[in-house]
């Protein structure tokens, strides 16, 4: 198999991941109970709009839902990053946020400590630079919402 059909046959399988999370999202709907954090962002270039709410216990992410409507790249990374950062520490959500964004830009990143998981689909999204505020929109509701959060 050549470098091209292994790149073809990734991309693929990247696309088939990010549909799945758009068409059977992950953490979508509202909390039951009050949420601690709520955050509502939208993308006023294209009208994606995320309400994010998080629940925040001894500075671990212990519940996290979102809603909204938006395209399949803003509404599958929004699922994919619900599903990464439960449980875990503040600090590593905030981490995690941080190498999204160094994904997104084509950057550098050390994902050694932490496990993007079907995250790593989503590095395409860097190749067309009018997707990467659907794809971070969710970030940065999350960044916003746990940005004052003890750790």
């Amino acid at each position: 198999m050549s470098a091209i059909d292994r790149n073809i046959n990734l991309d693929s399988l990247y696309r088939q991941v990010i549909m799945d999370h758009y068409k059977n999202p992950r953490h979508r709907g509202h909390m039951d109970e009050d949420s601690d954090i709520t955050v509502n962002m939208n993308n006023p270039t294209c009208g994606d709009r995320i309400q994010l709410q998080l629940k925040v216990k001894d500075g671990i992410v212990t519940d996290v839902m979102f809603d909204g409507d938006g395209c399949s790249i803003s509404m599958s990374s929004a699922s994919m990053m619900c599903q990464a950062i439960k449980g875990l520490e503040v600090e590593k959500a905030l981490k995690l946020a941080e190498i999204f964004s160094k994904m997104m830009q084509g950057e550098e990143y050390d994902d050694s400590d932490i496990d993007l998981g079907d995250i790593e689909a989503l590095a395409g999204v860097a190749k067309f630079p009018a997707r990467i505020k659907c794809a971070t929109l969710c970030w940065k509701a999350m960044e916003k919402g746990l940005s004052n959060q003890p750790s």
